[in-house]
């Protein structure tokens, strides 16, 4: 693939994509300035980023945590990206804080000494829906309504609405293809590094690789176990239809038969569903193989299931 063809693939990503925001925050100084922006701390310091693929990694891939920070004070900020409209954004930040305390605590620690951890969330969408760009979700007394800090701090801001602050200005370079914003110079050079220059492109392109490998493997998987589960029970259902040894071994014959058809398809659906969700476009998706009724069938499915 040519260095142009290369730089065609990741033309349409933005930053509040999951696939580019991973590449995008393995950049301290990127962290470093979108945390400054959005707790509103100039003088804060991050020391260290870890992304979900960083070999520094100790969550594994069963916690999805996009880019953990570790500030200057010790405190540990996790940063997600979230494009999903259908998922439980409030529980999903808080097992991530549950999960950054349970793997930095060690048994019989003092509880004095559990790490301070914040979670950023960024969401497409306003899911709170009181027409914030920013919301801080606090512990208060109900008796009195006196703040509590017990070392979680929640933010959830959103690229959907403009409160004409610094912040609203970062949400919009989030949604962009291209940013070049002088507030935030940090931000629109690594945007740059990743669409323009070879060693960023080719980061891209290799992230890109591995998501579609995992999005086939994992649909692979539910396709056949769907396969599975449907064959058994439409050649059960048949068999014992008809009641004899011959119908039920027909039975189970074609069970197994439109099972697989059924588990393949579930699939292929699978895989264009999670790589629409990683922030793939469509082009790119019917490049690898896959027909416009695949794709179509596939939005569908996801568009009833939201």
């Amino acid at each position: 693939m040519t260095f142009e063809e290369k730089k065609e693939r990741v033309e349409g990503f933005r930053p509040i994509d999951d696939v580019f925001f991973e590449v995008l925050a393995d950049d301290r100084e990127v962290c470093q300035e979108i945390l400054r922006t959005i707790l509103e701390d100039k003088a804060l310091i991050v020391e260290e980023v870890i992304v979900q693929r960083s070999l520094k990694n100790i969550y594994g891939r069963s916690v999805r945590l996009d880019a953990l920070c570790i500030l200057g004070d010790g405190a540990k900020c996790n940063i997600e990206v979230q494009r999903a409209h259908s998922d439980d954004h409030l529980k999903r930040a808080r097992f991530n804080a549950a999960s950054i305390v349970t793997k930095n605590t060690e048994p019989g620690e003092r509880f004095e000494n559990v790490p301070r951890v914040i979670i950023v969330y960024i969401s497409e969408r306003d899911f709170l829906g009181y027409g914030q760009t920013i919301y801080h979700i606090d512990k208060v007394i109900r008796e009195n309504g006196e703040p509590i800090d017990d070392g979680l701090q929640e933010v959830f801001v959103n690229t959907c609405i403009d409160d004409g602050t610094e912040i609203a200005d970062l949400m919009r370079c989030f949604m962009q293809q291209e940013v070049h914003n002088p507030r935030f110079p940090k931000l629109s050079s690594r945007v740059h590094y990743l669409k323009e220059q070879e060693g960023g492109v080719s980061a891209m392109c290799e992230i890109m690789e591995k998501y579609m490998e995992e999005a086939k493997a994992a649909g692979i998987k539910e396709g056949k176990e769907a396969g599975i589960k449907e064959g058994k029970a439409a050649g059960i259902k048949e068999g014992k239809a008809a009641g004899i040894k011959e119908g039920k071994a027909a039975g189970i014959k074609e069970g197994k038969a439109a099972g697989i058809k059924e588990g393949e398809a579930v699939a292929v659906r699978q895989a264009i569903r999670r790589m629409i969700k990683k922030g793939f476009d469509r082009q790119t998706i019917l490049d690898l193989g896959y027909t416009e009724s695949e794709y179509e069938e596939a939005r569908e499915f996801m568009s009833e299931s939201v």
